[in-house]
């Protein structure tokens, strides 16, 4: 067996309908599995997809078990030479599979690939591939060129983009070795949804080269799902599970300081931006309470971090994920 196909199923029916309709498509010259690990089984959609497509191996899980944890069940299961973890919400749209697989076995030193990612309409989607990249995003600082240099200073960005690498590689489109997978035991299961795939590159890292090969790509559409952003700004540029994710990456990552200076800088930023934009609607309207929506959504974030920074200070084993309480993109905020 060449390739074993992942595909975590929540609420997304149709989605893996038509994914798997692209796989067959477009996929031939390597012979490949499909495991569908489904997060909800009592919603039904197996019965869809298994009466189409019953050649594909299923699992349900007993919860909603996430990202990672899925995918390691998934890949627990898998028989191929590689492994690829596909997003539902994905289609290819050229025999990528098996051009992967011959690249990856000419170029042993290659332990994961990924493409480049486009939208419906053709249009690539920006990715980061450095981890200093998406450390600058995580500060809430006002934008301007002293900011940028001083976080290009503290946090240099590697020439990682030399021969196609990358520092780290996009879950939603993963294609590694099964020796990858056992020599580091696949994702880290503490993490639910978001910043697993980048804290597993650093330990794929390890191991050899990660690829990105931007002259290959696959559709990425990017379904609604409840912890995507809502209630975008400049301050609240990631939804509350991200942060807690990104936060707990930084954690596993870089560290108790690298964890502390960040937590130490989201508390800080709390009265900065109260106090800059009752200046700013005081001149505005007259008022300095007319306008806090943002800064009110910004706070309540940071209280959801500070509840889980005890078990994050102590590196406590916990699965990390929010509750809906804490969901505070999708409450109504006064």
């Amino acid at each position: 067996m060449d390739v074993s196909i992942i595909i975590i199923n929540y609420h997304t029916t149709q989605l893996i309908l038509n994914c798997l309709s692209s796989i067959y498509q477009h996929t031939t010259g390597v012979s490949f599995e499909i495991i569908i690990v489904d997060n909800d089984p009592p919603q039904g959609g197996g019965t869809t997809i298994r009466s189409q497509f019953p050649e594909v191996h299923w699992v349900d899980m007993s919860y909603n078990a996430g990202f990672g944890r899925a995918n390691n069940e998934g890949m627990k299961r898998a028989k191929g030479r590689y492994f690829l973890l596909l997003n539902a919400d994905t289609l290819l749209v050229d025999n990528v599979i098996k051009r992967c697989v011959e690249r990856m076995d000419r170029q042993t030193e290659v332990v994961a690939c990924s493409l480049r990612q486009i939208d419906a309409q053709g249009n690539e989607a920006p990715l980061w591939g450095s981890f200093n990249e998406l450390r600058q995003t995580l500060f809430i600082l006002p934008p301007g060129p002293a900011v940028q240099k001083l976080m290009d200073k503290l946090y240099p960005i590697s020439d990682y983009k030399r021969n196609g690498n990358r520092e780290w590689l996009s879950g939603a489109f993963l294609l590694l070795r099964r020796e990858a997978f056992e020599r580091t035991g696949g994702f880290d299961e503490d993490f639910f949804m978001y910043g697993e795939d980048v804290e597993w590159s650093g330990r794929l890292g390890k191991l050899g080269t990660l690829r990105y090969f931007e002259d290959l790509s696959f559709i990425h559409l990017e379904n609604n799902n409840p912890f995507r952003r809502t209630n975008i700004s400049w301050i609240n540029r990631f939804n509350t599970q991200m942060q807690v994710s990104n936060f707990l990456w930084i954690r596993k990552q870089y560290g108790l300081p690298a964890y502390l200076g960040l937590i130490f800088s989201y508390i800080f930023m709390i009265p900065t931006i109260f106090v800059w934009k009752m200046l700013i609607n005081l001149k505005k309207h007259g008022n300095p309470l007319a306008e806090l929506r943002t800064q009110v959504i910004f706070t309540r974030k940071t209280g959801v971090i500070l509840k889980y920074f005890p078990k994050m200070v102590l590196d406590q084993r916990y699965f990390y994920k929010i509750k809906p309480s804490e969901n505070i993109d999708l409450l109504t905020v006064q």
